[in-house]
């Protein structure tokens, strides 16, 4: 199993105490597993710019991308991700907000469907839980297939040492994500995840705007023809005609929505 460790903060305050802690939980777990670190605030990402590029020509014309790109990489070769995300008023850090941004164009296209997640934010107050739950909106819109959230209230100025309570919560939900990602089982997608796959998938289809304005979307759907959602990951019945429906709706839309461009 490989591990993905991202820490999303400028520093190494309290939530990294406290990743360090849940990695050191997993690996008494399991003395397999392989770690990987990435600190956001060592690789220097400029601020994304809003170009489009990613957008309308594929993320990697991004001027970013060779920074994202070996990212993104350890992303796709990784069993799971674990994100360090220190609450900064009650939302993602600059660094990991920025990081997020360069991720958009996934909305349209997604690709990391076999990901689980874990994510870890500390407060000294209130609101770790909107900072999870920031970042676990956005992740499946990547294709994230689960996200587990550890949000804790640290009272200290980067001197966090874990109460019993605390330490009982991160156990729990630590073995929860180890279990889950050990097994491979995949969950089925929430109609959140369905509506953008299905509808995006339809809109490159008889777009007169993809027409006139093309973009990376007219590449990478047609692989996906035909299906309600990423292969290998299991629907109800129910959720695979949601996912025509909104696949039928979206064909509609696209013959007379036209978003255009302006170089």
């Amino acid at each position: 199993m490989r591990i993905l460790i991202i820490n999303g903060g400028p520093h190494k305050g309290n939530t990294w105490r406290l990743t360090e802690i849940v990695r050191e939980i997993l690996y008494n777990f399991d003395k397999t597993i392989m770690f990987d670190e990435i600190h956001l605030s060592d690789i220097d990402l400029p601020f994304c710019t809003g170009c489009s590029n990613c957008f309308r020509k594929g993320h990697v014309v991004c001027p970013h991308n060779k920074k994202m790109q070996p990212i993104m990489d350890m992303i796709e070769e990784s069993d799971a991700v674990i994100f360090s995300v220190p609450c900064f008023q009650g939302h993602l850090p600059g660094i990991l907000k920025n990081f997020t941004d360069h991720m958009a164009f996934m909305l349209h296209r997604p690709r990391y469907f076999t990901k689980k997640a874990l994510i870890i934010s500390t407060t000294g107050g209130v609101s770790a839980d909107s900072t999870t739950k920031t970042l676990a909106a956005t992740l499946p819109g990547w294709g994230f297939n689960k996200c587990y959230q550890l949000p804790i209230t640290a009272l200290s100025w980067n001197d966090y040492k874990p109460t019993e309570k605390d330490l009982e919560k991160t156990t729990n939900l630590t073995k929860k994500f180890y279990l889950d990602v050990k097994s491979g089982k995949m969950h089925v997608p929430g109609i959140g995840v369905l509506i953008p796959f299905n509808l995006f998938q339809a809109m490159y289809v008889g777009n007169k705007g993809e027409k006139e304005y093309p973009t990376e979307d007219n590449n990478f759907w047609p692989k996906y023809k035909g299906m309600r959602y990423a292969p290998g990951i299991p629907m109800t019945p129910l959720k695979r005609f949601l996912g025509w429906v909104i696949y039928l709706v979206g064909k509609k839309l696209s013959k007379t929505m036209i978003i255009t461009y302006k170089k």
